[in-house]
């Protein structure tokens, strides 16, 4: 599998593969393996955080996958996140010191030097939010991370570091897909040079969550909305997960699928063989249907 595929630009000195891997909710003892198949299979982008509790695990699988694709540390682009701490669990905002030795642990954990993009993975930081984003600031001016973003937050928590006249996120990495479109938020984002990461791409599939009482997050709307993606993908001679992430791709949002199944991995990441036809696309961008069901980012003042 070629390792070539589109990148959109970040900043000045770095630009994210189109297409990720994403590692949540993949247990310690299946990272290692995934990880390392996914990058013999092309993938050129491992997406990661601390609150998944497998960095370790995960650098395990960087480790061995550079190795058996024969590739430099600089040909990966490494994301991990800052779990930034939230009150409502009883788990206190981190400062500007902490997350800098978060930072510094999860390097530890995954074993390099720097990662490529580090993000702020929730707007739980209260006070402390405009805090930790200095400290991402510094991190990235020490190259510890060579871009710094967020992950989850909306507008208000983006306005909130805007008016302070700090630089802003380069990315934002959040829910985006054919039922959560967010056109408010990629809107303010795009005029404030804030690239988007759209994150739980496959959540319309036809198969997700359809067991009992694994339904409950789609709504009647989406429930309705039946096997039409399904059957757009047959058009394509494509998978349904293939068209689902050849829509994020095709308006300009990097993807990050998860598959342990290498044939499946092979199938998520080849997405540059066929475009999705503007009939279908105007069909599609008719579907949103509001914020999404993986997160709530919940009131800004929190």
């Amino acid at each position: 599998m070629s390792a070539i595929q589109p990148s959109f630009p970040l900043n000045a000195t770095t630009a994210i593969p189109a297409v990720g891997f994403g590692t949540y909710l993949i247990s310690n003892d299946d990272a290692p393996a995934a990880v390392c198949a996914a990058i013999a299979n092309g993938y050129r982008h491992i997406d990661a955080a601390s609150g998944y509790q497998n960095e370790t695990a995960v650098g395990e699988g960087i480790r061995l996958g550079l190795a058996k694709a024969g590739i430099p540390r600089d040909a990966l682009f490494v994301t991990t996140k800052l779990w930034p701490g939230n009150p409502a669990w009883g788990d206190a905002p981190k400062t500007g010191a902490q997350t800098i030795a978060e930072c510094a642990a999860s390097l530890e954990r995954l074993g390099l030097d720097y990662v490529d993009l580090y993000l702020i993975h929730a707007p739980y930081g209260g006070d402390m939010r405009l805090e930790q984003w200095r400290a991402l600031l510094e991190l990235q001016k020490s190259g510890r991370a060579r871009s710094v973003g967020v992950s989850n937050f909306n507008i208000d928590h983006l306005e909130e570091i805007r008016s302070t006249g700090l630089p802003m996120p380069d990315v934002n990495q959040i829910e985006l897909h054919p039922w959560s479109q967010k056109p408010e938020l990629l809107a303010y984002m795009a005029a404030n040079g804030i690239a988007p990461i759209a994150y739980s791409s496959l959540v319309p599939l036809s198969t997700w969550r359809t067991e009992p009482g694994q339904d409950s997050a789609k709504t009647d709307e989406m429930k309705a909305d039946g096997s039409v993606f399904a059957e757009m993908a047959k058009k394509y001679g494509v998978t349904e997960a293939q068209l689902l992430l050849r829509w994020g791709v095709q308006n300009g949002y990097a993807v990050l699928p998860k598959s342990l199944n290498p044939d499946r991995m092979r199938q998520n990441i080849d997405l540059f063989s066929f475009a999705i036809d503007d009939p279908d696309m105007t069909q599609m961008a008719a579907m949103d249907r509001g914020d999404g069901v993986a997160w709530a980012s919940g009131d800004p003042s929190k």
